[in-house]
């Protein structure tokens, strides 16, 4: 099991942010197409070239486990929009982008274990291990409820 992560996250000030967009999302399963469209506009307006496609990837895998491990009740029977569920984050420094996807669960996101690499689910968090810089995850405090779990990515900076 994960404990909270924040290692590997560097120290990111929020008043050095260059770029910050967010979407809230709804408790249906539609809401990953949503992310994906939501996160390839804002990127093409940021232009971050290279990491365009991990990045989008990353967020599909993010949301789809938020929906899928993370929110109360069944999201594929939800189709009315209803109050966000989750909400999705997404914060570029110079060299640095860190998509962030809060939703309402305390529980701990855990990476399975498989070596069926032919299943169609189960591989989420490997993804996002596997095309991030890093991830992690932290709970949320006041009065805020849940987690926030992260994924960074290196950009190289403007010539």
């Amino acid at each position: 099991m994960l404990k909270p992560l924040r290692q590997g996250l560097p120290p990111l000030d929020p008043a050095a942010v260059s770029d910050a967009a967010s979407c809230a999302l709804p408790a249906r399963y539609e809401a990953v197409r949503e992310a994906r469209s939501f996160t390839r506009r804002t990127l093409d307006q940021w232009d971050v070239g290279e990491r365009f496609d991990d990045i989008c990837l990353v967020v599909s895998e993010l949301v789809t486990n938020a929906l899928r491990h993370a929110v109360p009740g069944e999201p594929e029977r939800l189709t009315a929009p209803q109050t966000p569920a989750v909400r999705l984050h997404l914060m570029r420094w110079t060299e640095r982008l860190v998509c962030a996807v809060r939703d309402p669960s305390h529980d701990t996101p855990v990476p399975r274990d498989s070596d069926d690499f032919s299943a169609e689910s189960g591989r989420g968090l490997f993804l996002v291990d596997s095309f991030s810089d890093s991830w992690g995850w932290h709970p949320l405090a006041g009065t805020l409820s849940g987690k926030v779990v992260w994924a960074l990515f290196r950009l190289r900076p403007a010539e």
